[in-house]
């Protein structure tokens, strides 16, 4: 069987052999005509490798010493304790190649390995700041750790996956091979994953929202829609909640987001407006009172006064406003203090002789000639209660 090669592709293929002669041969002649720089080189290069890992033994005994600690020098301390040998290796045969007047076929190698190297080694670096400004960013809310350590391992995940494919592609491109056929490959991969795993990826992007921009937290009462609950567990895909009637609410992180929410628990105070009306017999006198009563009530109960007034005529009733504010960002003190409140309000008004107002209709009647006829005796309904 005869095997048939094509002569115009013989040119384009390297010659292994013959390139690892020149190699030794070229090595070989920079021993012999450079000892000298080379001694110099290479003490220099083992200087900078023992002071490397010297700065790595620091970083990583700090680490051990101040372990938990989520600092920014913990941070970069964690980072330099990752540096490995074949990086510190290569910057030093970077430098003595660099100084040493090496030929060309041996700076290139060299060339090829430290920038392998120092990418692969930038990536790991980036990899742990990135980490550590995640973990430190959320660890300051100890109630989403549970919810940090579950998602972690996919961050983690996806963090190493992309710093590392950039990595691949840099290294690629140094070394001259075509990446533009690879970055088309991994787009399409990647938009393909998207579209299958839209829903889970929406989710989960929805929960690291609300672990890093916090707009609510475990224990929070929150307000969205025409439903309010307690926040009871933050999850990768759901949030669950305990409504004030006691149920159960699990909402989807996205659909939770995409509405307007209302956190109650971070008010200071809590403002309660009570609308009140007093029948329209009330004397002017009477009425002008009313804001200055109202006043004293709050302020008697440890609220804050805001305002009170008069604010229109209504069919029944002239009415009034009060606010005030109680100085409590718990509900249940809140519920409390307007209950009291009310109460004492019922009991002033009682006791000052002042009437609530609630709807009523009074009928007149008239004659066929339009003279009005009152329906009752004269003397109104006194005089009708006397005479029976």
């Amino acid at each position: 069987m005869t095997k048939t090669t094509d002569p115009d592709l013989l040119p384009t293929m390297p010659h292994i052999g013959t390139a690892f002669q020149r190699l030794i041969t070229d090595v070989s002649d920079w021993l012999a005509n450079h000892y000298m720089e080379l001694i110099l080189a290479i003490a220099v290069g083992t200087a900078i490798f023992f002071l490397l890992g010297a700065i790595k033994r620091l970083a990583a005994r700090k680490v051990r010493n101040n372990d938990g600690l989520i600092g920014y020098r913990a941070i970069i301390g964690k980072a330099i304790a990752r540096t490995s040998k074949i990086f510190m290796l290569m910057v030093s045969a970077q430098i003595v190649v660099s100084f040493a007047n090496a030929p060309p076929s041996v700076d290139r190698a060299v060339q090829v390995l430290f920038t392998i190297a120092a990418v692969a080694q930038a990536a790991i670096w980036l990899r742990e700041i990135i980490l550590g400004l995640i973990v430190r960013r959320t660890s300051q809310d100890p109630d989403q750790h549970e919810t940090l350590h579950s998602a972690m391992t996919l961050i983690r995940i996806l963090v190493t996956f992309v710093l590392f494919a950039i990595a691949t592609i840099m290294i690629l491109d140094n070394l001259g091979i075509n990446v533009t056929g690879l970055i088309a490959g991994l787009g399409v991969g990647g938009i393909a994953i998207g579209l299958a795993a839209q829903g889970i990826f929406s989710d989960l992007f929805a929960a690291l929202s609300i672990i890093f921009d916090k707009p609510f937290r475990a224990g929070d009462t929150i307000t969205y829609g025409t439903t309010t609950g307690t926040i009871e567990k933050i999850g990768l895909k759901s949030t669950r909640l305990r409504s004030i009637m006691g149920e159960e609410i699990i909402m989807s992180n996205t659909n939770l987001l995409d509405m307007e929410i209302t956190n109650l628990t971070r008010l200071a105070r809590r403002r309660t407006r009570f609308a009140i009306g007093v029948i329209y017999q009330t004397k002017p006198e009477e009425a002008r009172r009313i804001p200055g009563l109202l006043k004293e009530i709050v302020e008697d109960h440890a609220a804050q006064f805001i305002r009170s007034g008069f604010v229109g005529f209504g069919d029944s009733s002239i009415n009034f406003e009060l606010d005030f504010d109680i100085m409590s960002a718990d509900y249940e003190v809140v519920y409390e203090g307007r209950h009291r409140i009310g109460l004492a309000i019922l009991q002033a008004f009682n006791e000052e002789g002042l009437e609530f107002a609630y709807p009523t209709q009074t009928t007149f009647t008239a004659a066929p000639d339009g003279e009005m006829i009152l329906p009752y005796p004269e003397g109104g309904f006194a005089a009708l209660v006397s005479k029976d």
